[in-house]
């Protein structure tokens, strides 16, 4: 599996959500504690804040947090809401046919894995028998 860069910054975004305290993060804790470039990161958390993922709050004490716990965040939810759903059937000819197979196995491994593990393994650097 390939995961962009902006998929790549979101998962260390929202991880790094995870793993405050309470309350609003601002956008420049998030983008330094994580050296994503902070337009990229704006435009990161927006995607993630109109898929539900994260509220927000402006002004002086305001920022970004997780609309959910992190047990109830799971690295597939942030992959979906980026990337999108993948929704590509492939077809091989002649005896390479049992390969789509092969690929429709390995992407229903990587999307139960990406399942299990929540924003709070990430955060807790603890993550589940895989």
């Amino acid at each position: 599996m390939r995961l962009s860069a902006r998929t790549q910054y979101a998962l260390r975004a929202a991880a790094e959500l995870a793993a405050a305290p309470p309350g609003p993060v601002p956008a420049e804790k998030i983008a330094a504690a994580q050296d994503i470039p902070r337009r990229f990161l704006d435009n990161i958390l927006l995607q993630l804040r109109r898929a539900g993922l994260i509220n927000s709050q402006r002004g002086p004490d305001g920022g970004y947090w997780l609309a959910r716990p992190a047990t109830d965040i799971s690295l597939a939810d942030v992959i979906v809401v980026v990337e999108g759903v993948s929704q590509d059937s492939e077809h091989f000819p002649g005896v390479a046919e049992p390969l789509a197979d092969v690929w429709v196995a390995l992407r229903e491994y990587e999307q139960s894995t990406l399942s299990e593990i929540t924003l709070a393994h990430i955060a807790s650097g603890s993550l589940p028998p895989l």
